[in-house]
């Protein structure tokens, strides 16, 4: 509906330098939106969450938005961070109807509310700005690349979160099933044009390729027109008259646009294909042997893990699974001797060599070239898969424009800066292949490719990463990281991990019933204190479940949470209480049960 639209773009025009990112761009956001924005690197994505959010100028066109309009933006750059509490930085977001979700967040998310900015790591810093764009009272919420450094316990939290708000929503992530579990608008930035989508990102493969298939059919029928045009053209044209020649030039011109958008047309569907090595140059069945290994930073401080025992086989692929901060980069590391071991003996492979993608780009510091990236030690050519190849031949690899060869690497989108970094591991994955986070910030095309490469690859895999889509495609073991410091393999992919853990919280439940059951010294009859529980619990949980029914319809009363905060907040807290304790009758009512059936088949 018009009257639910919030904000609109008109014929906009957006130019860095020479180079055109939007041209004639018309936007249309509404009420209720849940947009998945997608798009190659480099397209403009960020730069149009830039202009909702107020953040950029156009250089020609219409922007409007509804009167009073509230935008909240989580983007990818951060400010310099002062010496506060995490608590201390929403003090400016925080007020009567909002302060209760700064607990709910913070728990949620896995962080102190108390701990120190300067303390944190780059993925908890990362949290903090997002539940800051969570806190601010906006009706347009955008979304850079949110799942970024979260787990996945954190990730399937949000997405749910999400669907709950009563905000508009643009989203960019590389996350497919997390933006296919939201979303229900696409929009896809496609060479200079913004497709819509009527439907979430779960539609965008086949949707997507229905577009590019019409494309096709109609560059087809517009080849067999010039074709035509220029076949009579150049017959008639020998007569020099007036008439044809001006036909002949309106066939030519048809022709080179035509040409034009072939190639346009061929950028599109092209494919990030780089090749390569289908066998592993190592022969030995094992790589590593972890024997009762436990590390810690220091004498003082705990465990990050402790008493892994694990066998790495040559051609392994294992991705790593666990909370922020539970030793999934510490475990890599002592792989490549970055940290040594604290306690237990830790076997390597003689001359082991891992490629290693770091999540942080440390081999991206500095104001280097991307030719200087990929040839440290100068010159135009870099070995890949043992051959020679020219470095601009290798960037259209992964589809950078030659002619950009010695941008430096400010220029890069950080989607770009992963790619180039991929394009330099990739290269000579050596030993293995050792990626940290590699899906942060790419594209979805190259998140493809890098699956399809991955899934090709055979030497030993070790993947960090909370994508589920991606782990599923890509690994056949898991190493499970808890927060105790315990290290666990499963067998599978993340599904079948999925499936171990729900398989496995059946087991304990019911170990734990029986446990219970043994304890129990059951006797010939009932004691008196079971009878009375037996007699009394019923009516106990039926007063219970009238209180509850009761909150529940005062809870019902739409205006409560507005005109009486202080009593949605008291009885809101009693239902969960009351909760509480309804479990704890009902599963001792059973247990009294259990007991007293167990007695009758004993007399």
């Amino acid at each position: 509906m018009v009257s639910d639209l919030l904000f609109s773009l008109r014929e906009v025009e957006v130019k860095f330098g020479k180079k055109i990112i939007f041209q004639n761009l018309d936007v249309n956001l509404h009420k209720g939106d849940m947009i998945a924005l997608v798009g190659k690197n480099g397209v403009g994505k960020t730069t149009l969450m830039k202009i909702i959010s107020g953040e950029q100028d156009v250089d020609n066109g219409k922007v409007w938005n509804l009167p009073d309009i509230k935008v909240s933006y989580l983007n990818q750059k951060f400010s310099n961070l002062k010496n506060l509490t995490i608590l201390d930085t929403f003090k400016d977001l925080v007020n009567e109807s909002n302060k209760h979700f700064i607990d709910i967040y913070c728990n949620r998310l896995n962080i102190n509310k108390y701990a120190n900015l300067k303390s944190l790591s780059g993925g908890q810093i990362r949290k903090v700005y997002l539940i800051r764009s969570l806190l601010k009272d906006s009706d347009i919420l955008l979304l850079d690349e949110p799942t970024n450094h979260l787990d996945l316990d954190c990730i399937e939290w949000l997405e749910n979160h999400l669907k709950s708000l009563n905000k508009t929503i643009i989203c960019i992530s590389h996350d497919r099933t997390f933006l296919s579990n939201f979303t229900n608008k696409i929009f896809w930035l496609d060479r200079g044009n913004l497709r819509v989508g009527p439907k979430g990102f779960k539609n965008f493969d086949k949707w997507s390729e229905e577009l590019l298939d019409q494309e096709y059919r109609e560059l087809k029928n517009r080849k067999q027109f010039v074709n035509l045009e220029l076949e009579w053209a150049n017959k008639g044209v020998k007569a020099r008259v007036k008439r044809n020649e001006k036909r002949l030039k309106r066939a030519k011109e048809l022709k080179i646009q035509l040409e034009k958008d072939e190639a346009s047309y061929r950028s599109a569907i092209k494919l990030l294909k780089p090749k390569i090595s289908k066998k592993s140059i190592d022969e030995s069945r094992f790589i590593a042997e972890y024997n009762d290994v436990s590390v810690k930073y220091t004498d003082e401080s705990n465990f990050v893990f402790e008493k892994l025992s694990l066998k790495i086989s040559r051609n392994d692929r294992i991705g790593l699974l666990g909370n922020n901060g539970t030793g999934k980069s510490t475990f890599l590391k002592t792989l490549i001797n970055e940290i040594p071991i604290s306690e237990g003996k830790l076997k390597l492979k003689k001359n082991l060599e891992f490629s290693y993608f770091d999540q942080m780009r440390n081999d991206l510091n500095g104001r280097k070239s991307m030719k200087d990236i990929l040839i440290p030690s100068g010159g135009d050519y870099l070995k890949v898969q043992g051959a020679n190849r020219h470095v601009c031949s290798y960037l259209k690899d992964f589809n950078f424009d030659p002619k950009n060869v010695n941008h430096t690497i400010q220029t890069l989108s950080g989607g770009e800066q992963n790619r180039l970094l991929l394009a330099k591991i990739l290269a000579n994955p050596k030993t293995g292949l050792m990626l940290d986070e590699p899906t942060n910030d790419l594209d979805l095309e190259t998140l493809d490719m890098l699956t399809e490469m991955l899934s090709k690859y055979r030497g030993t895999l070790l993947i960090v990463s909370h994508d589920r889509d991606f782990l599923d495609q890509t690994v056949n073991k898991i190493l499970y990281f808890d927060l105790n410091g315990k290290v666990t393999l499963f067998l599978g992919g993340y599904s079948d991990f999925i499936k171990s853990q729900n398989n496995l919280s059946k087991e304990n439940k019911f170990k734990k019933k029986k446990n219970i059951k043994k304890k129990q010294n059951i006797s010939t009859k009932l004691s008196y204190k079971h009878k009375y529980e037996l007699e009394k619990l019923p009516k106990e949980i039926s007063d219970i479940q009238e209180k509850l029914n009761q909150i529940t319809k005062e809870l019902k009363q739409s205006n409560l949470y507005i005109d009486n905060y202080d009593r949605y907040v008291e009885i809101t807290k009693k239902m969960e209480d009351l909760n509480k304790l309804l479990s704890l009758k009902e599963d001792k009512w059973l247990e009294v049960l259990e007991l007293e059936e167990e007695i009758n088949k004993k007399n």
